[in-house]
Formats: C-alpha cells, structure tokens, sequence
C-alpha cells in the first residue's frame, strides 16, 4: 500500500446500470490533488481510474468496471479485497436511506452520534449481505454553503438583483468548494465508507441537496443570477458525488441523455426501481415537468413482471396538508414553514398534479402480475401507509427517514398522526390510509431509521431499523 494512498477517500460504488447478467459499478475515489490512485482490478482486469473533476485542493476519480450477475463477487483495490454481493434472484436484500444530514452545523456533529445508524446498517450487512443501497434524498445538507460569500450570505431572504458577471463567477467557484467539502466530509466518515465500498448505492435527490425548499421558493428567488448559479453547482456536484459522473456521460439508466431532468431506471428480472427527478424541473406550481411525466407515462405502458419500486423522494401517500397550510398563512409566525408544506404532494397547489400521480400509479400498480411499491424519505419520521386500489388490492407506501438526521418532537408526529386520522381520498373511490408500523403503536415514528426491502422466495417484505425501538416484524409486500 503507497503512503499517498492512505489520504485518498474512497471507493464509494455507484450502480452505472443492471442488466440480467452484469453488474455495472463506477468507483469514485477523492484524492489530494497531485496524488495519483491506483488502478482497480475486477474479474482479473486491470482498469484504470481516471479523472472526473478538480477541485483547489482535490481530483476526483473514477473507475468503471463489470461483475458477473451472482452470488458473490467483489473487486480489489490498493492491496485489499472488497466483496460485493450480485445476487439479484430468489433472495436479495436491499436497504433504504434519507436525510443524511441536518441543516445547521451538521459537519461539526460528533461522529459516533452522528453515524451511529450507519454503523448499524454496517453489522446489518455483515450479518446478510445487501446487493443496494438506495438513497432517497437529502444526501448532504447544502444549506449552509450560501453563507461566507456577499451575493448568497443572506440566500434566499435578500438576493441581490443584478450582480456582474465576475460576481457570479466568484460565487460558483464559492459554491463548487463548499459543496466539495461537504460531500468529502461525509464519504470520509468510516461508518459510511466501510459500506459505500461493499454496496452499490442508487441516489435520487431532494431539496436539501441543492438548499431547503429549492423548487418551492418563489421564482424571484430560484430564476435570479445567485438562485441559478446555486442550482447550476448543486447540480454538477451530485452529478459527480451521488452518480460518479458528468453531464456528458451519463450513464445509460438515465431517461433522458441530455439531462433535462435527471431521472432513472433500472431493472432486472422481476425486479424495476424507478427514480423520478422531483427538483429539476419543479415550480411553486408543478412537481414535476414535461421531461418527468413522459418518463413515467412510458414506464407505465410497460407490461413488465414481478416488483416495481417507485421512489418518490417527498411521500406520494400521506395526510390532509391543506389545514396545516391555512393555519400557518393565517399565524405570521408560521408563514416561514409554508414552504416545507409547499414541498409535498399533498399540498393544495399541487392537487391536481397529486391526483394525476396517483392515477398513473394506480394503472402500474393493477397490471396482472405486478406490484408496485412506492418508498420514500425526506419527513425525519417512519410510516407507511396504504391506497385502495379496488378490487381488494392496496397499494403500499413505505417512509424512512432519516439515516442521520435528528428526529423531530414526537408532538410533531402526533399532529402528524391526528391529521392522518381524517384520511383522504384524492381519487375518488380509492381512500389513503396511514398505518402503524408493525409492532407500533403510533401511525409515525419519531426515531432515527432505515428500511430493508427483502425477497424471500416470491414474495417482498418490509423491515424498518429503528434507533431506539430496533427492529421491526416483517410486512408483507
């Protein structure tokens, strides 16, 4: 092992593609600039690692290699064997984080507290091998990068109206290091790293990778000069750090190659995830855009078998937020909350669209030999909750949220809780309701948390990991 390589962070696996007989895996490395990585081998090939972006003070790297579809494979790297479990056929494991993170002073967070549930997650895997890792936003907490630069100090309150040119290239180059430093922090952190080199992570993001609320603020905020170098940069950096790529080689999961929106599928026998891109395209009026809803169109005209797992990175299924919202416009005090509200699919300005979701869902979700689960983060809580499908058929809706982030007050769950015991019916005909997990006796969990999705012979269950509660009973899929 060459002392340079000590300081490289890394290998974090990302999953290019899947196919039924290879697994397609880019390795990213983060290295002091001037340090070279060494080459990984896979399958007894040498493949070179090569670099993706450049930073003040770090390269990034990448290798892309294959591994055969199977019980077990790995990879080696700088002297060590790292194991990788391809077994994608009667028996899989796969596991579900959010919010990894908070948004004030999160890289300041003691370690052990912080990552205690990714340490968690580490014996889980230790104990049964997963085959993913699905991320389901809120990666990194970017809040804080506006702060330290004169145009974004005071982002989103204060924006500055005309800045020049040179300004806002003094901004991007701000934000492109705070952006840099955040995700090196995070991908340094060994709980993190012991895994993120054993499993293929699938990453969708959410508002806090780019800054709380992006999408819902007013467009005076997001369309100005500051709001599009933000998202510009938010953008490029989750392209590098949650996908191992750039806007010109995106791999070929990706519904769109020119990148309008950056939403995703994969699949495998008797097996499709489904990632929507909720914030590329998104306007205080509209969650998703053109590029999102023909990709979903389209995935519901496929006829395919088995289990969908559709992720939607604010929860499809959830209560009545409409009264929440009356009471914060009407409580001054409130109105700064308005825009976490805005957020979801249950808010009044996005009804309509809420209703078209759920109807395309529910033509995927009752195609004869197919079932479709939706899985989701982004509320620091876990839930699940059901839609009637007719027919005596349910669609299920799984939340885990968040892997890092802080539970909120458990009040806020029981108002959470009170509102979903109104119910709702956006659909007519077909009713939303929230359970209790299995085991609890409340309809959300306020406790830090993940989610196992595991196949037995045919058939899904759902597994929550909960901080203090543990484990919970199986729920049949």
């Amino acid at each position: 092992m060459d002392a340079n390589s000590q300081n490289i962070t890394g290998p974090v696996l990302f999953l290019d593609n899947l196919t039924d007989t290879t697994v397609e895996i880019a390795a990213l490395f983060i290295a002091p600039v001037g340090v070279p990585v060494p080459n990984v081998t896979a399958e007894g090939v040498s493949v070179p690692v090569e670099p993706l972006s450049e930073f003040r003070t770090a390269t990034v790297w990448r290798a892309r290699f294959r591994l055969p579809v199977g019980s077990q494979s790995g990879y080696d790297w700088n002297g060590k064997h790292y194991p990788v479990c391809c077994d994608f056929s009667d028996a899989i494991r796969i596991g579900y984080v959010s919010c990894n993170g908070e948004e004030i002073g999160d890289l300041d967070r003691e370690g052990s507290e912080r990552n205690a549930m990714w340490s968690r997650l580490k014996s889980d895997h230790q104990h049964q091998a997963f085959a993913l890792l699905l991320h389901g936003g809120d990666q990194v907490y970017a809040d804080e990068v506006t702060h330290g630069h004169t145009l974004s100090r005071d982002w989103p309150d204060d924006v500055p109206p005309d800045p020049s040119q040179a300004d806002l290239a003094s901004l991007r180059d701000h934000l492109r290091e705070g952006f840099y430093e955040r995700y090196a922090s995070l991908y340094a952190s060994p709980e993190f790293a012991w895994i993120a080199a054993r499993v293929p992570s699938l990453m969708q993001w959410d508002d806090h990778d780019i800054c709380d609320g992006w999408g819902s603020l007013p467009a005076s905020k997001t369309h100005s000069g500051v709001g599009q170098t933000l998202f510009s940069v938010a953008r490029e950096s989750f392209l590098i750090f949650q996908q191992a790529t750039t806007d010109d080689d995106l791999p070929g999961r990706f519904v769109d190659p020119d990148g309008l929106h950056l939403g995703w599928t994969v699949r495998t026998a008797a097996l499709r995830i489904i990632a929507p891109d909720l914030r590329s395209e998104r306007s205080r009026r509209a969650i998703m855009g053109p590029g999102g809803w023909t990709m979903l169109e389209e995935e519901a005209k496929d006829p395919m078998p088995g289990q969908t797992f559709l992720m939607s990175s604010v929860p499809l299924l959830g209560p009545r937020l409409s009264i929440l919202e009356a009471l914060m416009v009407a409580v001054p005090r409130m109105q700064k909350y308005e825009d976490d509200l805005r957020d979801q699919w249950q808010s009044r300005a996005h009804r309509a669209e809420w209703r078209r979701m759920l109807q395309l869902v529910r033509t995927m979700a009752i195609r004869d030999g197919h079932d479709l689960t939706v899985i989701s983060g982004e509320i620091h809580l876990a839930t699940r909750g059901t839609m009637d499908l007719g027919d005596g058929l349910h669609m299920h809706q799984l939340v885990a949220s968040g892997i890092a982030h802080r539970a909120p007050p458990k009040a806020w769950a029981n108002i959470l809780g009170a509102l979903a015991w109104l119910g709702d019916a956006p659909l007519e005909g077909h009713p939303i309701q929230i359970h209790c997990l299995p085991g609890q006796s409340s309809r959300y969990v306020a406790e830090r948390n993940y989610l196992r999705l595991e196949r037995g012979a045919d058939s899904w269950s759902a597994i929550w990991e909960l901080e203090d509660s543990g484990t919970t009973d199986p729920l049949a899929l």
